[in-house]
């Protein structure tokens, strides 16, 4: 069980008096903490001590604006339409830089170009279901932050990550967790070089929560970005066994011998592959199947590349890996809405029969799925029709939380959709003023 104590005890200050606020937050840190009623008591004034400091007075930068959006009502961080469209928003923030790839173009990796070589830069949270299980979630956070420098055309050459763990969670889940991390790292001969491993909010969350990152940096002379798609390319797909999402699909339906299918490197070996047989520099784009799955994916890449993908449904099927699959379909997940895991390579139809035959000679099945057109968006064919293939709100719900929460977009998107905007316009102003009051000061000095 984890607990925020600074916003617990903010909320109930808002209700009711201190004196109750007081109780009430001896109860919980006597049943979580398992504190005597001494120490709770103390704990409890200093909870509210702070919280009444800190939000009793105010400052403009202390401040933001309140859109009055939930992350989870919004679907943040659920790849789906919502998430989506909030880190769209992110990138008019971040504004024009002067990155050869950036946020606006969607790929999950950027890129900055120093002298002749290409450094391309991503990071991946652990996925938030693993915390229980550190060494899984370290294994494949790392994989996934490989894999975005991957698609890029590069090769990793260092790793680096952040831990965090609530006050009450076991020291040893940061071993584990840097077992996991470092398992992919010398399978892969990359060394995890830098990192950063402190508590969940200090003192103020209780519990045994876990969280973090992990970075992957990569070099090239070559990228293979989204945008670079072109018509009559063909679309190819390795074989997906899923990782951080699967494992936890597996976990939660209590079917964890499928976990043991995700652990591979199958995805970086086919990258290597690639690599080796010098086909980067002729392919167009590649990317990972895992934001939303194919759907989320493949209507972000025909976003960014003006150009419309189309998708056999049965070759995108059998692509998936068979134990997998069959997990998916028994519990009725959309298998196309959620990460497989799988490499997508977007490039010339003459040289696609070359990577299928250096992919496959590292024992990775892979297989032609679709293809590019003129037009916009994605499309799925399926029994011979050929219907639009569109994010729903929410990825493929994979677990059983996930299934009661749903995957239906709320009748008031639009209106939330408004309010974010307005959260954005106000982030942008903030840092306008704030960027200028600091260059006054530094002409002024």
């Amino acid at each position: 069980m984890s607990m925020d104590l600074e916003g617990y005890a903010k909320r109930l200050l808002e209700r009711f008096d201190e004196d109750k606020v007081k109780e009430m937050l001896i109860e919980r840190l006597i049943e979580i903490k398992g504190f005597g009623r001494e120490t709770a008591e103390k704990w409890a004034k200093a909870v509210i001590e702070e919280v009444k400091n800190a939000y009793s007075k105010s400052h403009p930068v202390l401040e933001y604006y309140r859109s009055g959006v939930k992350m989870g009502e919004f679907g943040v961080g659920s790849r789906g339409k919502g998430d989506f469209y909030v880190h769209r928003k992110i990138a008019e923030i971040i504004g024009r830089t002067n990155a050869v790839i950036d946020s606006k173009d969607l790929d999950d990796a950027g890129v900055v170009k120093v002298g002749n070589l290409y450094i391309s830069v991503a990071v991946d949270g652990i996925h938030s279901r693993l915390s229980e299980f550190p060494f899984i979630a370290g294994f494949h956070v790392t994989r996934a932050a490989m894999r975005d420098v991957y698609v890029m055309g590069a090769r990793p050459i260092a790793v680096f990550s952040d831990i965090h763990v609530a006050d009450d969670g076991d020291v040893a889940k940061i071993f584990d967790h840097i077992a996991g991390i470092t398992a992919v790292c010398e399978l892969v001969g990359v060394p995890l070089v830098a990192g950063s491993t402190l508590r969940i909010g200090g003192d103020m969350v209780i519990g045994e929560r876990m969280t973090g990152c992990v970075g992957c940096v990569g070099v090239s002379e070559y990228i293979t970005p989204r945008k670079n798609v072109k018509e009559e390319d063909v679309i190819l797909m390795t074989e997906g066994a899923g990782g951080g999402t699967i494992a936890t699909t597996a976990i939660y339906y209590g079917m964890h011998e499928v976990v043991e299918e995700t652990l591979n490197i199958d995805f970086i070996l086919a990258c290597e592959a690639i690599m080796r047989a010098g086909l980067v520099e002729r392919i167009h784009s590649m990317s990972d199947v895992t934001n939303g799955g194919i759907r989320g994916d493949a209507e972000e890449i025909a976003k960014v590349s003006g150009k419309a993908l189309v998708f056999d449904y049965e070759r995108c099927r059998r692509i998936v890996n068979a134990k997998v699959l069959k997990m998916l379909e028994d519990l009725e997940i959309d298998f196309m809405g959620v990460s497989i895991d799988s490499l997508m390579v977007i490039c010339p139809e003459d040289i696609a029969d070359e990577v299928k035959s250096v992919v496959r000679g590292v024992g990775i099945r892979i297989e032609e799925v679709g293809w590019v057109e003129k037009g916009n968006g994605a499309y799925i064919v399926e029994n011979g029709k050929r219907i639009p293939l569109k994010p729903k709100f929410r990825e493929s719900a994979y677990t059983p939380i996930k299934k009661v929460v749903g995957e239906e977009t709320p009748k008031d998107f639009e209106e939330m959709c408004k309010r974010i905007d307005e959260a954005v316009r106000m982030a942008i102003e903030k840092k306008k003023s704030v960027v200028e009051r600091i260059k006054e000061r530094v002409v002024k000095s």
